[in-house]
């Protein structure tokens, strides 16, 4: 028995407890979903019964005897906590080196030759930041002088926030991508990203014409070995980007989880065979990384609450992966990311329930899985096709 489509669902940053090499990274301690769990009673009767409470002990949410889902949690067998480093691995990329992070901002090298290579009058910023935040705090001065900003954040981030009036889009498009040309070798971060933005001091926003110039992943991936089979590979928010949208077959825009779950559910509707492939941002962009455990805590339960649907636009022959890339504990102290296990739960009207999925050596497993179901295998990552099927 083989599945004709595989909904993988990427809650980004909802990690279930420090990994054992977490010390390693500053995270001991760290436990996203438990804490947020901690922190009030959280109603997730959905999660709960595809046996997000039978992966580990969790306050205030018994473990159930008869589930509708099979559960397990991945470590993460690369080097890093990021976004890139996750979904890569997922895919079947495993990163001996972790893409380099800036907490200090760039050094002054690589911002002399951005300001001599790009021909702007200088930059605001170089250091890691909320993207709301820069703009309300450098907005004004930016529109003044037309000096572009630059920002990071805890992931391997090259920022470049620009209002619309004073860089236009074409030209902010233009500078990333010499700024993409420029990161390389030791500075290679994994992604260059264009954050425009307009309005008034005081009353700035960002637009929605955000861009991202991502490394491309190595060609032996999953998604290119799916889309080399005429599968389709249907990517839902910024998983195109993570992957330079080698192996994409469809491009579907969602900007944060509310638009995520309704492009998937109108991906499940169309007549597809392949992976549908889902990331839901909020978790990490608005919750994690502005320690905000009661809004992690209400977007927990939304998503939950919306699994019915999700559900219900599923085939027979249709089964859904639920994870994670790495942790954003808001309850951690600063703003950073940390080494988690991802949850994983599988749930599929024909595939089997209640099946304890251990704890799996890499995220990587779950790209195998979906390989093996294609009839395809990748270089790494270990299968568990056959205990859900």
């Amino acid at each position: 028995m083989s599945f004709r489509r595989i909904l993988l669902i990427v809650l980004d940053g909802a990690g279930i407890g420090a990994m054992p090499d977490a010390h390693e990274w500053g995270d001991a301690g760290s436990d996203t979903i438990g804490h947020i769990l901690d922190s009030r009673q959280v109603r997730l009767p959905n999660l709960q019964r595809y046996g997000l409470a039978n992966i580990r002990p969790l306050k205030a949410m018994p473990p159930l005897d008869q589930l509708r889902g099979s559960y397990g949690r991945c470590a993460l067998r690369s080097n890093g906590k990021d976004t890139t480093t996750g979904h890569w691995e997922m895919a079947g990329i495993i990163l001996e080196r972790a893409f380099p992070t800036y907490p200090d901002g760039f050094p002054a090298p690589v911002i002399d030759r951005f300001v001599k290579e790009t021909s702007v009058p200088g930059i605001l910023g170089n250091i890691p930041a909320s993207g709301t935040e820069i703009i309300k705090v450098l907005g004004e001065e930016h529109v003044k002088t037309g000096k572009p900003i630059v920002y990071t954040s805890a992931d391997s981030v090259f920022q470049i926030a620009a209002h619309e009036e004073v860089i236009p889009l074409d030209r902010l498009y233009e500078i990333c991508e010499i700024a993409r040309r420029i990161l390389d070798g030791e500075h290679k971060v994994g992604r260059v990203i264009a954050r425009p933005f307009l309005g008034e001091p005081g009353a700035f926003y960002r637009t929605e014409n955000r861009h991202d110039y991502a490394v491309p992943p190595p060609r032996e991936n999953l998604l290119s070995a799916l889309a080399d089979e005429d599968l389709d590979v249907v990517c839902i928010g910024k998983i195109a980007s993570i992957y330079d949208s080698i192996g994409v077959t469809q491009d579907l825009t969602a900007k944060n989880n509310e638009q995520s779950i309704d492009q998937t559910i109108k991906a499940l509707r169309d007549s597809t065979r392949g992976l549908i492939f889902s990331n839901l941002v909020d978790f990490d962009m608005l919750y994690g990384h502005r320690r905000d455990t009661e809004g992690y805590a209400k977007a927990l339960e939304h998503f939950d609450s919306r699994l019915p649907e999700i559900e219900s636009a599923m085939r027979d022959d249709d089964v859904m992966m639920i994870t994670a890339d790495h942790g954003n504990d808001p309850t951690f102290p600063g703003t950073d990311h940390t080494r988690e296990y991802a949850p994983l739960l599988v749930y599929g009207k024909t595939a089997r329930a209640g099946v304890s999925l251990g704890t799996r050596d890499s995220l990587a497993d779950i790209g195998q899985t979906i390989a093996e179901n294609f009839g395809l295998e990748l270089a790494a990552g270990k299968s568990f096709f056959d205990r859900i099927t």
